[in-house]
């Protein structure tokens, strides 16, 4: 006789790898989705309101349970940028960087 097993992660892992290109990727939007959740959570009572709020009702606490339901859900996506594009999006970062610094010493 077979038992399933509970695990501690609900959607479970099989689901949420079938979500995204590979573990490594699950790990990284997971953890940073929760780190924006956490953000949230914190700056409540701020009245901030610069963070997304959790974009499932979940019963869970932790902010990376509700960020893996938040994938398994598909309200989270991510973009696979190409070696180019990060090469051109550092380039622009680096100009950006030393024309502020440029115009300060100016002033």
């Amino acid at each position: 006789m077979a038992a399933s097993q509970d695990t501690m992660v609900d959607p479970g892992l099989e689901d949420l790898l079938t979500k995204v290109d590979s573990k490594f990727t699950l790990v990284s939007l997971a953890s940073q989705r929760a780190r924006q959740i956490n953000s949230y959570y914190n700056q409540l009572g701020d009245m901030r309101g610069s963070s997304v709020p959790p974009q499932v009702t979940s019963t869970a606490r932790k902010a990376l349970s509700i960020a893996f339901e938040e994938i398994d859900a598909d309200k989270i996506s991510y973009d696979r940028i190409t070696p180019e594009q990060r090469a051109v999006r550092d380039a622009v970062a680096v100009a950006a960087r030393e024309a502020a610094s440029g115009l300060g010493a100016r002033g």
